[in-house]
């Protein structure tokens, strides 16, 4: 069995006239891990996020309190900070303020084009993301990121994460894009079309992106979805879908996930 990696993955939401719009990647074909699905942005952790619990880069959220929130002993900013970098790395989003506590903006074309710099370096690994911070005197704004759900990758996948789920509202003048090399597409689509479009088999997602859109179909602004997801604050539960013999994934609860576990560790079939 694969271990487990940390990881933590950031859901992009805007107003949208009496609903709200998601921000959906769509995975390079060829990509190694869930190739052509639509995703949100993220991905695992790296050692310089936990950095951010003591580099002096995000005085908006101690350490104690990001992981309490996640229930562990320490090191919990880690997953909001790679939830903002990973944001920035696949869809070029940097969720960060600057020196008057203002949200960073790409209003101008000559700082657009610096970014957009800083960002091809970062993902080439010729740049650190705390570097960038420091280079442009930002303090990453991780109290603007909602923790809301906990999702461990099936035992029988390959490849598997231990991801924590985060939801944060579109920064102000940015625009996403994706970075034709993990990401070929972006995409603002609200959760009722894209739930529409993966029932009529034309647009790929795993389980927690369709559980995650179903429960933000149910609201009609950011503000409301802020509200409904502060209601699950402090009591996220990990989930860990099993795979049926038919393919199907099950939650804990649903009618035959022990039976899936039985299988599963009998290596009866694999993902």
């Amino acid at each position: 069995m694969a271990p487990a990696l940390p990881a933590a993955t950031v859901t992009v939401v805007r107003d949208a006239g009496g609903s709200i719009e998601v921000l959906m990647m769509r995975r390079n074909l060829k990509s190694g891990f869930v190739p052509g699905m639509y995703v949100f942005p993220g991905g695992g952790l790296d050692l310089e996020d936990l950095s951010f619990k003591n580099n002096g880069l995000c005085k908006c959220l101690e350490d104690h309190a990001a992981s309490a929130a996640l229930g562990l002993g320490c090191d919990g900013i880690g997953y909001w900070a790679a939830a903002i970098r990973e944001a920035f790395e696949e869809a070029g989003l940097l969720m960060a303020r600057d020196a008057r506590g203002q949200p960073l903006a790409f209003s101008e074309a000559a700082t657009q084009q610096r970014f957009d710099e800083h960002r091809r370096r970062l993902n080439a690994g010729e740049l650190g993301f705390a570097d960038l911070l420091r280079e442009e005197g930002l303090q990453l704004a991780a109290d603007q990121l909602t923790y809301f759900a906990h999702w461990i990758t099936p035992v029988t996948a390959p490849r598997r994460y231990d991801t924590r789920f985060f939801m944060a509202e579109a920064p102000p003048g940015q625009e996403p894009l994706h970075d034709d090399h993990e990401t070929i597409a972006a995409t603002w689509i609200s959760p009722a079309e894209a739930l529409s479009l993966h029932a009529r088999g034309s647009f790929e997602m795993r389980t927690p992106t369709v559980r995650t859109l179903e429960t933000f179909a149910t609201c009609d602004s950011v503000a409301t979805l802020r509200r409904s997801l502060a209601t699950v604050q402090g009591n996220v539960q990990a989930l860990m879908p099993r795979i049926a013999r038919d393919g199907r994934r099950i939650l804990p609860g649903e009618t035959g996930y022990e039976e899936a576990g039985t299988a599963e560790g009998a290596g009866a079939w694999q993902n």
